[in-house]
């Protein structure tokens, strides 16, 4: 049975009751989080942490807790949900999904004089990159970016997103790759990355794109083992002859794309840049969670 976290209180999903009149039901007036953990141990929080007090600024919402009281509340939800088994075995690797809402209010455009945040926590399980993916890739379509101008806010106004992904769901794809005046943007679902020549291409963050926790990550650890790395436009002919195409995201980690659109991807596999980076992230995880937990025992 998956417990949730909601509004600082530990219960069965099934029996969190959200109301009607709750701005984040209404209007998608709320932010979220989606953050990894690993054998009941965080990965990557403080960076997840960081960019939801930032999403929460960017709306004026109050962020509800402070930094020791999210721990404290997300630690519990992982315990809540098996993250130290009493039998012996290894806990789950789950996700963890945060969502912070300004609340039950009358219904109106502006904000309420007052109203309480709803915040909602649940996790969902986090599967490994199976061997058909490692060995044969994933594929991909291209669409228009239609969303709103502040994809930088992870805000959960999705329907764009949520439109995009089906269409590719519907022509035997995982993800669509978003493309805005002729440049990638990112995908529906997570951040994109192309391989020319030896050097790993990303696009610039701005207030179109979101400032992946993962995508950071990744480009870490590529500079880290002297891969040449370039944060500027591409434009989508750079997209269709890459030599190798990636997506990351905080539960799919790093993905190889080896079809767009029904075209092969460089040689049609996983390449061989993705093979060294996708090794280098999971040689890194160990260390990164056990800062992360080193860092939060220390406070």
């Amino acid at each position: 049975m998956s417990i949730a976290l909601f509004n600082g209180e530990f219960l069965p999903l099934e029996e969190v009751r959200i109301s009607p009149l709750d701005r984040g039901f209404l209007f998608g007036d709320s932010v979220y989080e989606v953050i990894p953990s690993y054998a009941g141990r965080f990965f990557l929080l403080d960076a997840h942490l960081d960019r939801l007090a930032r999403s929460l600024a960017a709306i004026r919402l109050p962020n509800p807790f402070g930094r020791e009281q999210w721990e404290r509340h997300l630690g519990d939800l992982l315990r809540h949900n098996g993250a130290e088994p009493t039998d012996g075995s290894t806990p789950p690797d789950l996700g963890l999904y945060l969502q912070v809402t300004r609340g039950v209010a009358p219904r109106d455009h502006a904000f309420p004089d007052v109203s309480e945040p709803t915040v909602l926590g649940m996790v969902s399980p986090i599967r490994p990159l199976g061997p058909a993916v490692r060995e044969a890739g994933v594929s991909a379509v291209t669409r228009t970016d239609e969303r709103w101008g502040r994809c930088d806010i992870k805000a959960t106004t999705l329907l764009a997103n949520v439109l995009a992904r089906q269409e590719a769901v519907e022509s035997d794809a995982v993800e669509a790759l978003l493309l805005r005046n002729g440049r990638l943007t990112e995908g529906a679902a997570s951040n994109a990355f192309v391989v020319r020549d030896g050097t790993l291409v990303t696009p610039p963050l701005d207030s179109g794109m979101l400032a992946g926790v993962t995508r950071d990550f990744v480009l870490g650890l590529a500079r880290g083992e002297g891969v040449p790395v370039e944060e500027r436009g591409v434009t989508a002919a750079e997209l269709r002859t890459a030599d190798e195409v990636w997506l990351s995201s905080s539960t799919r980690e790093l993905l190889p794309v080896t079809r767009i659109d029904g075209e092969p991807v460089g040689t049609g596999r996983p390449g061989p840049l993705w093979t060294r980076l996708h090794a280098a992230y999971q040689a890194a995880k160990p260390g990164a969670v056990r800062r992360q937990s080193e860092a939060m025992n220390h406070e």
